[in-house]
C-alpha cells in the first residue's frame, strides 16, 4: 500500500488514541432507525461490537509498539516513508474489523438510547449520555466518507483497479480520513455494552432476557 496523506505521517502524536473527552451537558434523543425487540438480532449485533472492540485494541497495541520503537524521543518517525506505510495498514485493518459491526451500528445506538431513557437514574452513569453522542457522530461521519469514497472510486480511471496506485493511494487516505471515527467507536463503545448489561439487570423489556439458571440445566439435560 502507499503512503496516506503528509500529515498522517508527519505527526504521530496525532496518531495515538485521546481518552480524556469533555462532558456533554445534555442527553442524546433517540433519532433515526427504531429499535428491535428482536433478541437474536440485538445479540448478533453485540457480538459483532465485542470482537471490534477486542481487535481494534489488538491493532492499537500493536501500533503503540511500532511507533515507541520507530519514533525519536520527540515522537517523530525515524523514516517517515516506513512509519506511513505502517500506518495505513493500521487504518485498512481497524476499517477491516468495523465492517461487521457498520450494518447494526444504528440499531445499537438506538436501543442503548431508549434502554438509558427508561433506566433507573441510579443505576446511570453520566458519561454513557457523552459516549452515546460521540458514537453517533462518528457514525454519522462514517457514512459521509463512505459515500465520498465511492464517489472517488467511481471517478477513478477504468484501469484503476485495486493493487493499482491511484486506486491504493486513494483507499489509504479514504482510511487515514476514516481512521479517528473508528477509533471513537473503539474508545468509547463499551458504553453500549455497559448500558445493555444495565437494562438487563434492570429487566428492560429492550434486552434480551437472560436464560434462568435452571432452564439452562434443563437444556443441558436433553
Amino acid at each position: 500500500m502507499h503512503a496516506p496523506p503528509a500529515d498522517n505521517r508527519r505527526n504521530p502524536r496525532r496518531l495515538r488514541r485521546t481518552r480524556s473527552q469533555p462532558v456533554r451537558p445534555c442527553a442524546a434523543e433517540p433519532t433515526g432507525p427504531s429499535i428491535s425487540t428482536d433478541h437474536h438480532t440485538h445479540r448478533a449485533a453485540l457480538r459483532h461490537l465485542d470482537h471490534y472492540l477486542s481487535h481494534s485494541t489488538k491493532i492499537l497495541n500493536a501500533w503503540d509498539a511500532y511507533s515507541e520503537e520507530h519514533t525519536d524521543l520527540d515522537g517523530w518517525p525515524h523514516d517517515d516513508h516506513a512509519y506511513g506505510l505502517r500506518a495505513s495498514r493500521r487504518d485498512a485493518e481497524t476499517a477491516e474489523a468495523f465492517e461487521p459491526v457498520r450494518s447494526g451500528a444504528r440499531h445499537l445506538l438506538a436501543t442503548a438510547e431508549t434502554q438509558l431513557i427508561q433506566l433507573p437514574k441510579n443505576t446511570v452513569q453520566g458519561r454513557w449520555i457523552y459516549q452515546l453522542g460521540v458514537l453517533r457522530d462518528a457514525l454519522d461521519r462514517l457514512d459521509e466518507l463512505h459515500e465520498e469514497w465511492q464517489s472517488t472510486r467511481d471517478a477513478l480511471a477504468t484501469t484503476s483497479k485495486p493493487g493499482t496506485p491511484d486506486y491504493d493511494d486513494a483507499l489509504a487516505e479514504h482510511h487515514a480520513e476514516s481512521w479517528s471515527c473508528l477509533d471513537d467507536w473503539a474508545t468509547h463503545g463499551k458504553a453500549i455494552q455497559e448500558i445493555n448489561t444495565a437494562a438487563r439487570k434492570s429487566r428492560s423489556p429492550l434486552a434480551p432476557a437472560p436464560v434462568p439458571a435452571t432452564a439452562q440445566r434443563a437444556a443441558a439435560r436433553r
